[in-house]
């Protein structure tokens, strides 16, 4: 599948699959020098580039492990959703989950795009809803083993 991406910034690097079976493309900071996250704080880190997804599909901008488990910087939403209409320039919202401060550098590899169909619903208002066996159980409803 083609997807239509602009450079923002001449400094943005295009995203890039790690292995050929990669569900990700890694997404890269896109900024001059190196950006420092407080503990327990978020920045909003530039990629440079905008692209143009397909109707019927969504970008999802996921964690990368190792900077997450390494540095404890992940995205501060948890995933973020990019929408087949917007054209503005991809940013991630870092947060710092560690007690002490992390960088990042220019050029880093920031985050994951995960390119995915979606289904828009029709909501439909009922007066009731048909049963299950589970019914309104949540949380660990199911058991915990």
């Amino acid at each position: 599948m083609e997807i239509g991406l602009k450079k923002l910034d001449g400094k943005a690097v295009v995203p890039a699959y790690g292995s050929p079976f990669a569900a990700g493309a890694d997404l890269y900071a896109c900024i001059d020098g190196q950006i420092i996250i407080e503990p327990h704080k978020t920045a909003v880190i530039p990629t440079g580039i905008a692209v143009e997804l397909p109707v019927g599909y969504a970008g999802l901008i996921y964690a990368r492990s190792g900077l997450a488990s390494k540095k404890g910087l992940a995205p501060a939403n948890k995933v973020g959703v990019v929408d087949c209409d917007y054209r503005g320039e991809i940013k991630v919202a870092l947060y710092n989950h560690s007690d002490v401060a992390q960088s990042v550098d220019a050029g880093e590899r920031i985050a994951q795009f995960v390119i995915t169909p979606y289904i828009t619903a029709d909501f439909v208002l009922k007066d009731e809803l048909s049963q299950t066996v589970r019914g309104a159980g949540g949380f660990g409803s199911t058991g915990s083993k």
